[in-house]
């Protein structure tokens, strides 16, 4: 009897040793980057290993903000609800760079689940020219008038003047933030996420360098502020840029520009337009709710608004890993759809989703425990603590939807269908959240606190329209 429990206690050991091995194993290969084709083998070691570097990715992105808030926070409250008011404005230029990158995502993974290489990297060339074009429609208005649009979200004259600097550059560089999600996007969607990660890496290592250096005038550094946190974040994210395009033509991976081979090519530049279109609507959308949400709470006060940016500063750190695994699912919709394996492309959805709902269940479980502790670690005003930990805590409560919510509005948008999860952002955040935040703060008198629940209310409510739209499987007939 002694013999065989021993016996059972060597096997239990032997196995975590080899789970433990083959974690390792797993994160080192996507870490570097694999050349594995994702439409076939173990669905499982799929998903681990586009996730793993689409989770680093994000965590990187979201380090940009988080950095800044950090170090400009050190200026006072009104620099930091200022850079928040900054960030509404500039959630359009997100939008059109996520719908552009969403669709160059469905475009080019199905691409490469065809195997077809060459048409791959056409699209992308094509997807970056289209986002030049884009980002020039926003640099030149934004530049110009960065003071007279802060000036209509309600600042005072004297702060729009002071603080119009940031503004400036970061509406006028928006460039750089469109050809960073653009390009990652090819990479991502090819199977290539190790490379996405890596010049997010350089960019932040960059960015937080030159914070503190022009922001405080350390060393040779002029003292410039809240402008030095705008020329921190374009210099870290241009050069990240500059390196994307280098690995484009010169690297070795499944996405490869030749000079010889660009050129405009007006018919996919179309359809890509018309695909993303879809896209940049639902991030429209979702966003414009975002500025009338902060309309509401501004009315609230400076350290209101202070602590709801940190608040959703923190949240979108926190969620941006969700959205990472994501990413990897719509990639693995996008290329077994082109392999003509829907089957295996849903399967893979709803293995995803439950591993999203895992965690965002855990995370939202600390921030409910501990958020006036996590909020002070980006300030040290007691009342923009307290106002951001109310916020955290609360919009916390439903985390566990929104995993699972993500996976399938991204799956459904990788497939090529980009008007249904239009309609769903249009019904949950038009039509329920705005309303409902003004009914539950202003009506009802709950403050604050009713905006916060709103956005509990519309995210859940998104997840629930989401999962039955993707139950019927009309995404499955998409042709891109």
């Amino acid at each position: 009897m002694e013999k065989t429990e021993n016996n059972l206690t060597a096997i239990k050991k032997l196995y975590y040793k080899m789970n433990f091995s083959e974690l390792k194993i797993n994160f080192s290969e996507a870490v570097k980057g694999t050349d594995r084709d994702y439409t076939s083998g173990s669905l499982r070691k799929a998903i681990i290993l586009l996730s793993i570097p689409m989770v680093l990715e994000m965590v990187f992105e979201s380090i940009f903000a988080v950095v800044d808030i950090y170090f400009v926070s050190k200026i006072g409250a009104n620099a930091v609800a200022f850079v928040g008011i900054t960030e509404s404005m500039l959630t359009i230029v997100y939008s059109l760079a996520w719908g552009l990158s969403t669709a160059t995502s469905a475009v080019v993974s199905r691409r490469i689940g065809e195997k077809n290489t060459i048409a791959a990297s056409n699209a992308a060339f094509q997807a970056i020219l289209t986002g030049l074009g884009l980002s020039l429609f926003i640099a030149i208005p934004g530049f110009i008038f960065a003071s007279d649009m802060l000036k209509i979200m309600g600042l005072s004259a004297k702060i729009a003047s002071e603080y119009s600097g940031y503004t400036a550059i970061m509406l006028g560089a928006n460039s750089v933030i469109m050809l960073l999600f653009v390009i990652n996007a090819v990479f991502r969607s090819a199977g290539d996420a190790a490379v996405s990660m890596k010049v997010l890496w350089l960019a932040n290592i960059i960015n937080i360098i030159l914070d503190p250096c022009l922001i405080f005038g350390l060393g040779p550094f002029p003292e410039l502020g809240i402008k030095g946190a705008a020329i921190a974040t374009t210099t870290g994210r241009s050069v990240a840029v500059v390196l994307q395009i280098y690995i484009l033509f010169y690297g070795n991976k499944r996405v490869k520009f030749k000079l010889s081979d660009l050129k405009p090519d007006l018919k996919v530049i179309k359809d890509i337009i018309i695909l993303s279109l879809g896209t940049v609507g639902q991030n429209i959308i979702a966003t414009s709710s975002w500025i009338g949400l902060v309309r509401i709470v501004s009315a609230f006060g400076s350290e209101v608004v202070a602590g709801y940016t940190i608040a959703i500063r923190i949240i979108i750190f926190s969620l941006l890993p969700s959205w990472g695994i994501s990413n990897a699912a719509s990639t693995l919709v996008g290329q077994n759809l082109g392999a003509k394996k829907p089957e295996r492309a849903e399967e893979s959805v709803w293995v995803t989703a439950k591993a999203n709902a895992i965690l965002m269940a855990v995370i939202g479980f600390v921030f409910v425990l501990i958020p006036e502790s996590l909020v002070s670690l980006l300030t040290s005003d007691i009342g923009v603590i307290q106002k951001g930990g109310e916020a955290l805590r609360i919009i916390s409560y439903g985390f566990i939807a929104y995993g699972p919510g993500m996976v399938l509005v991204h799956s459904i948008n990788g497939a090529g269908d980009t008007n249904t999860p239009t309609k769903i952002n249009i019904f949950c955040y038009w039509l329920l959240e705005i309303p409902l935040a003004y009914l539950l703060a202003m009506s009802l008198n709950l403050g604050e606190q009713g905006v916060f629940y709103a956005i509990v209310i519309s995210e859940i409510a998104m997840t629930v329209t989401a999962g039955l739209v993707f139950r019927k499987g009309k995404w499955k007939e998409r042709v891109v």
